[in-house]
């Protein structure tokens, strides 16, 4: 799961890289906005933080108000101080998704990161997703499948792949699954099982084990 932080504060900036990189993200900083505007439009990323007021000749709203008008429909969350009702509603005017004001908890980034990737993932991809070996998933369906040919899945194993698909290319590692999955702690162990009974139900196995970190599944 690819994120672009435009910050120009750079203690801040370097703080929620770290602090999102440790929670399995990988994360690309960028202090001015006419940089984020080409990196975006060079690369692919799956969120994008954007501060309000940052260097560079047009500011958070007015940045993301033009990738939208570029059909570029990644998800945002803006990084501000504004808390006039006026700013949060340009906000949201221009394309934003959520709002975290200035100063924040690291523990509260990560929140509302996991929110807004969990509600906007599949809302933004093709009904059918491509996967290795010729495996498909259909995001509307729940639905994995090999040539056509439906595999059955227990609500938790569809619940993983959902989540290793949606971070697809990175590493999912054990604290997302509990976190996403169960929604509360449980033991690495128990994890391993039930990514084991997972791979156990495909023919040809995808899914990558990344030692001492988690799984993944490559692009």
């Amino acid at each position: 799961m690819r994120i672009l932080i435009l910050e120009d504060e750079t203690i801040l900036a370097i703080s929620m890289q770290e602090f999102l990189e440790d929670s399995g993200y990988e994360v690309t900083v960028v202090n001015h906005s006419e940089k984020a505007f080409d990196l975006i439009y060079k690369d692919s990323f799956d969120l994008l933080l954007f501060d309000v007021k940052v260097l560079g000749n047009r500011n958070g709203f007015e940045l993301l108000s033009d990738l939208r008008q570029a059909d570029i429909m990644t998800p945002a969350i803006f990084i501000t101080s504004l808390s006039d009702i006026e700013d949060l509603t340009h906000g949201y005017e221009s394309g934003g998704c959520d709002y975290i004001r200035k100063p924040f908890d690291l523990a509260e980034l990560k929140l509302r990161v996991e929110q807004v990737i969990k509600l906007h993932c599949f809302n933004s991809v093709e009904e059918t997703i491509k996967l290795p070996f010729n495996y498909t998933y259909n995001t509307k369906k729940m639905q994995l499948s090999l040539n056509n040919k439906s595999i059955i899945l227990s609500k938790t194993e569809t619940k993983m792949l959902e989540l290793l698909i949606q971070c697809r290319g990175n590493a999912v590692t054990y604290d997302m699954f509990w976190e996403e999955v169960w929604g509360e702690w449980i033991e690495p162990t128990n994890i391993r099982v039930q990514v084991g009974n997972l791979r156990k139900k495909l023919e040809m196995d995808f899914i990558k084990n990344i030692r001492g970190v988690g799984y993944s599944i490559d692009l």
